[in-house]
């Protein structure tokens, strides 16, 4: 049986595989990755699409924390910004609801998928791996306006070049023109991408270095059900391969 992949780089482009595809959403800068850092740090996460579902699903809540942007401006009422490396320091296990213009936006865009995948720098070998197991893996990435963001586009295409080395076959030539584009490029090439710019001119330098410096040091999988997602290890797939699901 032929397994292949595909890499996407816009948003809305998540409905034309949620009933074909497993799908991974990457939105480096910086939603998936405050997603999993969030995770690693013992706090459920719940991704949200509107400013009215963000506080709709904090009320059912135990003392969640609200966190997130929309236009680049943390709402008002919010706890913290769409920030892993401030994530990452807020202590405690509480809830978090995360909204932000572009990556959450793409996770409700993917509701319906039996499989979505939220994959970031820090978790990007363990989502290969696990992926690996599906015939057919949409890559999506959280581009805006339009257009597809660097730091997007190498995190699925390095994944797409682990599916192709696991005997995977690229579903069309833009896909393996994005494989190719990416193989063996330097990260701190990021650090001129639009998203970084965006980031100096607003202060966050901290997540700039954060999402940086922190590469594949979570060997677990981020699995988003539609409305929390959860870290799952090794075993706990394991338990659900015995269990008869995929």
């Amino acid at each position: 049986m032929t397994h292949t992949f595909v890499i996407d780089s816009l948003p809305e482009s998540a409905a034309q595989y949620r009933e074909t595809h497993a799908m991974v959403v990457a939105d480096v800068f910086r939603a998936t990755s405050c997603i999993v850092t969030a995770l690693a740090s013992g706090h459920p996460v719940y991704p949200v699409g509107t400013m009215d579902e963000a506080f709709a699903v904090a009320e059912r809540l135990r003392e969640p924390i609200l966190a997130g942007e929309q236009a680049g401006v943390k709402p008002e009422r919010f706890d913290y910004d769409n920030s892993p490396a401030a994530l990452e320091s807020a202590g405690g296990t509480n809830p978090i609801v995360l909204l932000t213009s572009a990556g959450t936006l793409l996770l409700t865009n993917c509701r319906g998928a039996t499989d979505v995948y939220v994959a970031s720098l820090r978790n990007l070998s363990a989502t290969a791996d696990r992926v690996a197991n599906h015939r057919r893996v949409a890559l999506i990435g959280a581009g805006t306006r339009g257009q597809p963001r660097p730091e997007d586009q190498l995190v699925c295409a390095w994944i797409g070049e682990r599916l192709l080395d696991m005997g995977f076959e690229a579903e069309d030539q833009r896909t393996m023109r994005e494989v190719a584009e990416w193989r063996g490029a330097d990260l701190q090439v990021l650090r001129k991408s639009p998203s970084a710019d965006y980031l100096r001119g607003v202060g966050q330098h901290d997540d700039i270095d954060f999402v940086l410096c922190h590469v594949d040091d979570i060997p677990e999988v981020a699995v988003y059900n539609g409305q929390q997602v959860s870290l799952l290890t090794a075993a706990g797939f394991e338990e659900a391969a015995a269990a008869g699901l995929p």
